[in-house]
């Protein structure tokens, strides 16, 4: 127990750094992560800031991966709790830039700051995010990970274009980038054989 509390500030940092990243393109304006542009897409028709949005659909994926019988931890609480905060105060602290170069480095660098965070929370093996527990519990009800990923991010995103969320060259920019940077970002930051 002693150990796991340990890994505690590296999962809290991560998460934190998670949301920075999503409020970077957010704030970049250019187009955004399937997630995100759903929880951008949700905030515009609905009372609910963009974090708040994404700590709603947070805990609604966590009800979900429980009634699928997916065991949960730290991380998965800490993911609902933590990221969409985050976002939020990322947000109001950092205005959208006026300046095209300014806004053109926030959205590059969104998902490299989302996979620093990813490594590091990821890496400290405490629990999977409610979108991850989701796609490992349709995994065990017989669908290939990587269908039950795509329908998943695919749905997110079709929600979120009808509703109206931010897409662009930054959208295919996430889809490309994400990937490997979170592969690149594990290693230095696992504790466990996850990177392996």
């Amino acid at each position: 127990m002693t150990r796991r509390l340990r890994r505690v500030p590296q999962l809290v940092v991560g998460l934190v750094l998670f949301g920075f990243g999503l409020a970077f393109t957010v704030q970049g304006g250019y187009g955004q992560g399937p997630w995100t542009v759903f929880h951008d897409g949700l905030a515009d028709h609905t009372p609910l800031s963009i974090g708040t949005a994404t700590v709603v659909t947070g805990v609604a994926l966590l009800v979900a991966t429980l009634a699928l019988g997916v065991r949960i931890g730290l991380g998965t609480v800490g993911n609902v709790a933590i990221i969409g905060p985050s976002t939020d105060l990322a947000i109001w602290l950092i205005e959208t830039p006026d300046a095209t170069a300014a806004r053109v480095a926030l959205t590059i660098a969104g998902p490299l700051v989302t996979a620093v965070g990813s490594g590091l929370y990821l890496g400290v093996r405490l629990g999977p995010g409610p979108r991850d527990g989701l796609m490992t519990g349709l995994h065990q009800r017989g669908m290939s990970i990587r269908r039950a990923r795509f329908l998943i991010e695919a749905a997110a995103f079709a929600v979120g274009v009808v509703l109206g969320g931010t897409i662009g060259w930054g959208t295919v920019w996430w889809l490309l980038a994400i990937g490997p940077a979170v592969q690149w970002m594990l290693p230095p930051f696992d504790r466990g054989e996850l990177a392996r």
